[in-house]
């Protein structure tokens, strides 16, 4: 037999006579199966994908493309000549320096208290970290009379600062390093909060940006930086990454967005995986019902078997047809599957009909479609559907042909 004439039989059984037995029904109910499981897969993929590309927007406000700091300690200090090094390594477009520690806020009129974090930034920050669509007001820090700052919307509605008034201060407490008593005479900076940000709640109720002159003198930290962060042209992470590495040494840690971030983007990716195990496992249930289906369909084929081995067919050759007949159910749900995800997708895409309530940051579930995904699910069916029909096939090989005689 050759392979034409094997896919001729695979095809003529998979769109042959209905029969009056339950393989048609089974076979259909296995087709259905998988086309749900197929779509389901789809669809999560891509929602996955879209929060994972919507949280990493997010996160491009305070975790740049690269972050260089101290392996040990806080703070550092970096000359004109390593500054001069890092604004000519190829892929850099723009870098920052900043300075970062914990401070103490409250304010001036209403005396509310609270623990922030302090970044003390320069002119270039908000070229690095894109977070300028996110503020309301002024979208710069001054040194100069009067010092401004800009604070995460949460931490001034808590302490009732008004960015619209020029009168509202705010003050920032940071204990004496060089003092026995840490409570006595902290260093004490007052500024106006010209601007706010709406992030997410994590930064907003976190964060409060500040002329970096200004925070070094209130860290005791004259000239030193906590950290230097780093715009990259795309694709260019890695060797951007390895030259910082090579020009700091073995005393600084350089990190890409991923890896300053590598708990949040290893939990994403683990839910991901555990959602496609939980649809694997239902199609591999799914594919009871098509090992019912082929098994009955070799015990209806029995006389087609023995004139095929009494013209000569191998038995792996009946057992390709068989198999072949399990990979064309599966990817005939699968292929029915993966269009019924594509479209749901599409029109969330479009029209965001799932809306996601009571949140400011998105109106809809983003949806993210990749090639990969599709690639991964068809995979993943091709093999499930090679399992499913392998044992009918292997018995096919087995079956005792029925005699000729009389038929």
């Amino acid at each position: 037999m050759n392979l034409t004439l094997i896919w001729q039989l695979a095809l003529r059984y998979l769109r042959g006579k209905r029969s009056g037995n339950a393989v048609p029904i089974l076979s259909k109910i296995s087709m259905v199966a998988i086309a749900v499981s197929s779509a389901a897969m789809i669809v999560v993929f891509s929602v996955f994908n879209g929060l994972e590309g919507f949280v990493k927007q997010l996160y491009t406000g305070f975790y740049p493309d690269i972050k260089v700091t101290v392996a040990k300690g806080r703070f550092f200090t970096a000359d004109s000549a390593i500054l001069g090094a890092i604004r000519r390594t190829d892929g850099v477009e723009v870098f920052t320096s900043v300075i970062e520690g914990s401070a103490i806020v409250n304010n001036n009129r209403t005396k509310e208290q609270k623990g922030i974090m302090l970044k003390g930034i320069d002119r270039n920050y908000l070229l690095v970290n894109d977070i300028r669509d996110a503020i309301t007001g002024e979208d710069s820090v001054s040194a100069g009379s009067p010092y401004t700052a800009i604070a995460g919307l949460r931490i001034l509605n808590e302490l009732g600062a008004d960015i619209n008034n020029i009168f509202s201060t705010i003050e920032l407490y940071y204990a004496n390093p060089n003092s026995t008593n840490l409570a006595a005479n902290p260093e004490v900076l007052e500024l106006h909060p010209a601007g706010s940000f709406q992030v997410s709640d994590d930064f907003d109720d976190k964060y409060i940006l500040a002329p970096i002159t200004l925070v070094q003198k209130l860290f005791f930290q004259p000239g030193k930086y906590s950290s230097i962060e780093i715009k990259i042209r795309p694709g260019k992470e890695e060797d951007v990454k390895t030259a910082l590495q090579k020009l700091f040494g073995a005393g600084y840690k350089v990190e890409t967005r991923y890896e300053q971030n590598r708990d949040m983007f290893m939990v994403m990716t683990s839910e991901k995986w555990a959602i496609y195990a939980i649809l694997v496992m239902v199609l591999l249930i799914a594919s009871f019902n098509m090992v019912g289906a082929l098994s009955m369909l070799v015990l209806e084929k029995q006389k087609d078997i023995a004139i095929l081995k009494a013209m000569g067919a191998l038995p792996g050759e009946i057992r390709t047809i068989f198999l072949l007949e399990g990979i064309l159910w599966a990817l005939t749900g699968g292929l029915v599957g993966m269009m019924l995800g594509f479209v749901l997708c599409f029109v969330q895409q479009q029209f965001g009909i799932i809306t996601v309530g009571g949140s400011f940051l998105m109106d809809a579930y983003p949806v993210d479609m990749q090639f990969s995904d599709f690639s991964l699910v068809m995979a993943t069916i091709l093999a499930v559907g090679i399992l499913a029909a392998w044992y009918p096939a292997f018995r096919a090989t087995k079956a005792l042909a029925p005699t000729l005689k009389g038929s």
